[in-house]
């Protein structure tokens, strides 16, 4: 029998309270996991103790992405686990620059985090679903 698991991140944030963000996406795919929907006004609904894991590398957890960081590995997430097709990585990594902006973000600091995105985010979007089959 074949075993399927994935590797676990170390999350250093979870949701207290549900959140819900408008992408403005027209007609995106209606998807509903656990933690995330995403209906097709583009409304993205993460429920309470959805955890992520803040900003990637060596970016430190300014407020300024927390709630960029939160939609974008969302987003991700949806993507490993093929719900949300890979075409939305750029629409995703676009989100992420406008959210760190809007909430504050020095910009030229915001054009490096897009542009670290975009050339090594392609990795966190594939899926990451491990099959093992045993020797019987």
């Amino acid at each position: 029998m074949q075993l399927h698991y994935k590797k676990r991140r170390d999350y250093k944030y979870t949701l207290a309270k549900q959140y819900i963000f408008e992408t403005e996406w027209d007609n995106a795919p209606e998807i509903n996991t656990r933690f995330i929907q995403l209906n097709k006004q583009g409304q993205l609904i993460l429920h309470a103790a959805y955890s992520w894991d803040g900003a990637s590398g060596p970016m430190p957890d300014f407020s300024s992405i927390i709630r960029a960081s939160l939609i974008h590995d969302a987003l991700y997430q949806l993507m490993r686990e093929q719900h949300l097709p890979l075409s939305y990585r750029l629409a995703a990594d676009r989100l992420l620059y406008t959210l760190c902006l809007a909430d504050g973000m020095n910009p030229l600091l915001a054009r490096w985090v897009y542009f670290c995105v975009r050339c090594f985010g392609h990795n966190h979007a594939q899926n990451d679903l491990i099959i093992l089959n045993p020797r019987h």
